[in-house]
Order: C-alpha cells, then sequence, then structure tokens
C-alpha cells in the first residue's frame, strides 16, 4: 500500500479555441506543470501510477442528469462557433471537441482512484485532472466545471463500496456550490468548504456560500467538528483547488505550497488515513506545482516544511470564525457554553474583505507578484533524511511489529559522555537508566544532525524525569533555538532550567489548569475522548504552531494515563508544526503495542481510530477557557481554537440524532457547509 497517483495524457487536449479572457487560465499547462513538477522532485517514482479510464454514462448519472450528459456528448461533433455559442450559455465555461472525452477521463481518475483506497490497493493518493468539476451541478456546467469529479467519486463509493459516512473537504478558493447542491439534504456526506465569499462579492457570487448555509432537513444545524469524532467518515475526499496560493490570478490570495501539506497531513489523522485528493482549481503554474508536490509529499508520509512567517490570524479569518460559531450556536450546546462574543464584535469587518487584511494596498494581483519569487524561489521540499523514523529500547524486541523502513536502533552514545551526564542526576546511576541515557543521546543526536527525523526512546520509571531533563538540555547545546515539551504524568518543570522563551513546556496531567508563565503551562489531563480532543485542537495544536518549534519533545512519564490511540493521535499532530522532528520519551513498563504505534504515525500513517466518544466535561472545558483566558495575549493562534472545536459530539440542542438505518438508506451524521 502506498500513494496512488491517476492521471490521463489526454486530460490536456482539451483546450480555448477562442478569445476569453476570463476562460484562458484554464489551460493544459496547468497539468503539464504539476506533473514536471513531480517528476523534477521524484516523487512521482514513490507513488502507484495509475491510468485514469474513462467514467462510464452509468457512472455519470450517479450525479447528472441523462439530458446533461447528452448534451455534453454532442458536443464532440460540434463546430468552433455552435461550441462558442453553447458555451456562453453557462458562466465561465468553454466547450471544445474532446471536453466530453477529457471530462470522463477526469470522473474515472477520481472513481479509480476510490477504487484503488477503498480496495486496500493504496492507501491515499491524488487524481491530476482537467477539467475540475466543483461547480457542476447535475444538468450545468459552471466554473470550467463539466462533470462533478468528487460528488460522482462519493455517490460510487457509497453504492459500490457500501460506505455511510463519507466527507468531503474543499479548500478552493471558490465556493464549490455543486457539490453542496447535489448533498444539501444527503445525511451520509458532510460537505466542508472554506473559501473567498468577501460578503457576496467573490465568484460565484451566492447567497447560499455564507456561514447561513447550513443545510436543509436533517442536514440543518451539523458543525465543522464533526469530522474529529461523531461523524467518523470511512473516506475524506478532497476538492484540493490551489487557487487560493501565491501568485494565483484568480484568488489573488498569499498561501504558501506548504499550507496544504499542512492540510493534508491533518486530515490523515481521519478514516484511518484514507484521503482521495482530486485537482480543482489553481492556475498560477509554478505555484500550482509546487502546491502539488508538497500535497503529494505530505500523503506520502514525509516530514513536511514548517509553516514560516508570523503565527497571528488575520482580523477577517476571525470575524469568519465568530460568524459560524453565532450561526450554529442555536444547534449546539457545545457553542453556547463559549463566549463567542469575546472573539470579536459583529459588523467589524474591513470594507476590503480579507484580501486586504493579507495584502496591504487592495485586492491587485500584483500585490501578490511582487513577493512571489521571495516564497517561490527558495522553496524547497522538505529534505528527508536518511532515516524516516527509529525506536531505541535498552532490549531490543525482535518481535516488535515495526512498518517497513522504520530502524530498530542498537547504537548509543561513547559511554564517557553518557557517565558524564549521568553523574549530574543520582538515579542515572543505575546501569539500566545508563543505558537508556546512551541510546537515548545517540538517537537525539541523530535526529538533531538531520540523519533521522523522529524516534522513540524508553526509559524506565525512576529516571524518566533525569532523562528528560538531559534532553532538553542536550537539545538547547545543539543549535535547538526552540523546544516544545508535551509532558504527561508525573512529570515536573526541569530544575534549575531558564523559562527564557526557548522552551515551552506543556504538561498534561497537572492538578490544576495554571500558566506559571506564558511558557510554563499546565492543565489536567481530560476524561473524555471529547476532552482530549479538545486539548488537543484548542491548546496543543495553537501552542505548536505559534511557537514554530525546531523539535518536539512528547514525554510519557509515569502514570501518564493515555491509551495507545490517544497517544498516537497526539503524536501524529504534533509533527506537522517541527517539520516531522518529533522524539517521544515512553516508559520502560510500556506494553510494546504502544511503541508500534507510536512508530507507526511518527512514519506517517494514520493513528488508530480514539474508540466511543464522549463529549468533554464541563470541568474540562472550564479548564481550557481559563488557560486560554491568560494566553491569548501571547499566543494568538488560541483565537481560533476553542473547545468547540473538539467537544462537538454533544447532542444538538434544537433536534435529536436521527435514528440509524440499514444500508442503503443513510445513517447518522447530516452534513454541513460553511463559508
Amino acid at each position: 500500500m502506498g500513494t496512488a497517483l491517476v492521471y490521463h495524457e489526454d486530460m490536456m487536449v482539451s483546450r480555448l479555441l477562442w478569445d476569453d479572457p476570463e476562460c484562458r487560465i484554464e489551460c493544459p499547462e496547468r497539468l503539464a506543470a504539476a506533473l514536471d513538477g513531480l517528476r523534477q522532485y521524484g516523487l512521482e517514482q514513490r507513488c502507484l501510477r495509475l491510468v485514469a479510464r474513462e467514467a462510464s454514462e452509468e457512472e455519470l448519472g450517479l450525479v447528472h442528469s441523462p439530458e446533461y450528459v447528452a448534451l455534453v456528448q454532442r458536443t464532440q461533433a460540434l463546430s468552433k462557433e455552435e461550441l462558442q455559442v453553447l458555451s456562453g450559455q453557462y458562466d465561465a465555461v468553454y466547450f471544445h471537441p474532446s471536453t466530453f472525452h477529457c471530462a470522463r477521463l477526469a470522473a474515472g481518475a477520481a472513481l479509480q482512484l476510490v477504487d484503488a483506497v477503498l480496495t486496500g490497493a493504496a492507501h491515499n493518493g491524488l487524481a491530476l485532472v482537467r477539467p475540475p468539476g466543483h461547480h457542476s451541478q447535475r444538468a450545468a456546467a459552471n466554473g470550467f466545471c463539466v462533470f462533478n469529479n468528487v460528488a460522482i467519486a462519493a455517490e460510487h463509493a457509497k453504492w459500490k463500496h457500501g460506505l455511510h459516512r463519507i466527507l468531503i473537504v474543499d479548500w478552493d478558493v471558490h465556493h464549490g456550490q455543486g457539490i453542496q447542491y447535489i448533498f444539501e439534504d444527503d445525511p451520509s456526506v458532510l460537505y466542508f468548504s472554506w473559501h473567498r465569499y468577501e460578503h457576496g462579492h467573490f465568484w460565484p457570487f451566492l447567497q447560499e456560500s455564507n456561514v447561513d448555509a447550513v443545510g436543509r432537513g436533517q442536514g440543518r444545524g451539523f458543525t465543522v467538528n464533526l469530522p474529529w469524532n461523531q461523524f467518523d467518515p470511512e473516506l475524506v475526499l478532497v476538492s484540493a483547488g490551489f487557487d487560493s496560493a501565491i501568485g494565483d490570478p484568480e484568488g489573488q490570495m498569499r498561501a504558501t505550497p506548504e499550507c496544504f501539506a499542512h492540510l493534508t497531513q491533518l486530515l490523515q489523522v481521519l478514516a484511518n488515513g484514507r484521503v482521495c485528493a482530486v485537482l480543482e482549481g489553481g492556475y498560477h503554474l509554478e505555484s500550482l506545482a509546487k502546491s502539488v508536490c508538497m500535497m503529494v509529499q505530505a500523503l506520502l508520509g514525509d516530514p513536511v516544511p514548517p509553516l514560516s512567517g508570523p503565527m497571528v490570524p488575520c482580523r477577517s479569518a476571525l470575524e469568519s470564525i465568530h460568524s459560524v460559531r453565532m450561526t450554529q450556536a442555536p444547534y449546539w450546546m457545545s457553542l453556547q457554553k463559549q463566549d463567542v462574543a469575546t472573539v470579536l464584535s459583529p459588523g467589524s469587518h474591513s470594507p476590503d474583505g480579507t484580501l486586504a487584511t493579507l495584502l496591504p494596498g487592495g485586492p491587485t494581483c500584483e500585490a501578490a507578484a511582487t513577493t512571489l519569487s521571495s516564497f517561490l524561489d527558495p522553496l524547497h521540499l522538505c529534505p528527508i533524511p536518511p532515516i524516516r523514523t527509529a525506536v531505541a529500547l535498552t532490549v531490543p524486541d525482535a518481535t516488535l511489529p515495526l512498518p517497513p523502513g522504520v530502524l530498530c536502533q542498537e547504537g548509543s552514545a561513547p559511554r564517557e559522555e553518557t557517565e558524564a551526564w549521568a553523574r549530574l542526576y543520582r538515579s542515572l546511576a543505575q546501569d539500566e537508566a545508563l543505558d537508556a541515557l546512551g541510546k537515548l543521546l545517540y538517537l537525539f543526536d541523530r535526529i538533531l544532525d538531520g540523519q533521522v527525523s523522529s524516534g522513540i526512546t524508553a526509559t524506565p520509571a525512576s529516571a524518566a524525569e533525569a532523562i528528560l531533563d538531559v534532553a532538553i538540555r542536550r537539545a538547547l547545546c545543539h543549535r535547538a533555538q526552540r523546544l516544545f515539551c508535551v509532558a504527561l504524568g508525573q512529570l515536573d518543570w526541569p530544575p534549575d532550567l531558564a523559562d527564557d522563551g526557548r522552551i515551552l513546556w506543556l504538561n498534561i496531567g497537572g492538578k490544576e489548569a495554571v500558566a506559571s508563565s506564558m511558557f510554563h503551562i499546565s492543565t489536567p489531563l481530560p476524561r473524555t475522548t471529547g476532552g482530549f480532543l479538545s486539548c488537543v485542537l484548542g491548546l496543543v495544536l495553537p501552542l505548536a504552531y505559534g511557537f514554530q518549534p525546531d523539535l518536539v519533545l512528547v514525554a510519557l512519564g509515569p502514570a501518564h494515563g493515555l491509551q495507545n490511540p490517544h497517544a498516537a493521535l497526539l503524536a501524529a499532530m504534533l509533527r506537522g508544526p517541527a517539520g516531522g522532528r518529533v522524539l517521544a520519551l515512553i516508559g520502560e513498563e510500556s506494553t510494546p503495542q504502544l511503541a508500534s504505534t507510536l512508530a507507526r504515525v511518527l512514519h506517517g500513517e494514520a493513528p488508530p481510530n480514539l474508540g466511543p466518544f464522549l463529549m468533554a466535561s464541563p470541568e474540562d472545558i472550564q479548564a481550557l477557557l481559563h488557560l486560554r483566558a491568560q494566553l491569548e495575549p501571547r499566543w494568538k493562534m488560541l483565537q481560533v481554537a476553542g473547545e468547540a472545536l473538539g467537544s462537538g459530539g454533544s447532542e444538538p440542542a434544537a433536534q435529536s440524532q436521527p435514528t440509524a438505518r440499514p444500508f442503503p438508506a443513510a445513517p447518522p451524521g447530516p452534513p454541513f457547509w460553511v463559508a
């Protein structure tokens, strides 16, 4: 199993045959640029390459009317003048004699990808296609889109493979209204879109692109946090548009290519990692190519480059999140518990909208172009260390189930060096502790030198605090400027360690929620799955991305209280902020299964399911809100993260859950749309 890449050279045949400034950016060179980039960086060769097939008319009929399919089929015999007249009947669409063939290949590529993932031939993948699809509707082409590739793939996954819960994530800069219309009353598909809206002044200029479009019937009132828990998708489909990338003439935004790698990596913790991405927009060729490469690198499980620049949310983003929370609050008790009014007062938006916040000087493509080269020219894929993941145990276990490519390390640091560190700590005097320390130092140096990306090492319970202290001091002596340490269980802030901003210490398992300083934080271990998700999404990740660490230490100390799936999720989520450099310290008394599970997620696999969901307790919510109130002045990313992100498993305040029904009727889990 690996990452599938699906495409067909014929999809580059269709092109604009007349002058149309609006449509000329949707050109064959888009696919050529993306493929050239994948080949240049050696990524295509690492994928399972599949040649796209044409979708059958029956498969197209899963979404589109027979009359519309027949109309597109007839374009094969039309003259240039007739094609131009027909194209003019739709919004931002052009037809070519090969459009029907290309569009069937695009839909068929999405179907092939879904089949490969759901049959186990691949774990995830990307379909490089054109024309795109997410604007296309049941009986109408729209916005360069002919057949709705992702919607067809979703219906195919339901009817051929028997799936009951499918998540569609659409990060194209334009709202995918076609997908929304198709699934707005279908409770088996959750559609999540974030896009430019500009208060209705950005294409497609629709009121239903706004936050108050929450679905119909059983789909009304379900929130965006459902993908993390209650909805529990069996498959994630991504409408992967890259027209929000820097330099794009359509989006006029400034998302750098590595943003898409982080989005992909975050989605891979869902659906056991079964993520199928299908290309939508993206019209700056260089930016598109590098964004696609970043996404594929994440799908392959490679470390992704850390995000650069200040981690401060723009005001318009806070406005959008505030609006979503206010709109959804009548339906969800978790949102009612949060004082959303403190996020931002309504009506305080900039008249120029989102773009004015990102690009001083107004919404001009030239403003982005002036800084484009400074972003793209030095941009390289995150170099892959010779060893992606290593496991160092004091007693090597030959039966330990490790994924291919994970190294079971046997080396240790020189004895003299190990003993020099050990002399500083009484608990390291025993041979067992010395052995563990030597293996830690050897592995740690290889991570810091770039030979290993991530690792796991075991420590005796009696020496856990001392070995963690050595790891922190070793990192600070070895060029690490910012170290994020997440300690669980009976582990305290190392004595005599300066609180100088180089270390961000977060203890999950303290007696109370308290911030001794902006870099020394403690919170009780949440009691439920919902509380744990709230802690990870509403505290740990915002702190990690805001701090931008060189290295993350995850220390599972004595009595840490985490089940293996929870520990795996924490480690998986922390890969992104530090470019994959994560070292996990576990107790020697831990089960071999914990070491194996952590090795898998640090190697790029999806974490296991967390099991039955229980909403966050009032005590957990209060602890999180208390810490956020103290920390938000320093850690601005906390402004966009609240307990609502992780505690959405509570019952809706205004309605009861639908009753589960056997296939083919749809199960619980209605869709949601968000601007």
